[in-house]
């Protein structure tokens, strides 16, 4: 069985590239049995989307306006 440390690494991997079917059933089996790595599973993966929308804004309206910051 995964330790939590090695759990939230192929957690980590799993955003960047497809995990084998091993690492898959690994992975799967540890976040069933823990709570904290299934929390950090979902945080990474939000972080990422997240991430993703903010990079699509485009600039002018990622930032507040001078205009914004005086009312």
């Amino acid at each position: 069985m995964l330790n939590c440390w090695s759990a939230t690494k192929l957690a980590s991997d799993s955003l960047d590239r497809k995990l084998t079917l091993v690492e898959r059933m690994r992975l799967g089996t540890h976040l069933a049995m823990c709570p904290a790595c299934r929390r950090f599973s979902r945080q990474a993966a939000d972080l990422r989307q997240l991430s993703r929308l903010y990079c699509s804004v485009p600039d002018d309206l990622s930032r507040p306006s001078e205009t914004d910051s005086e009312r």
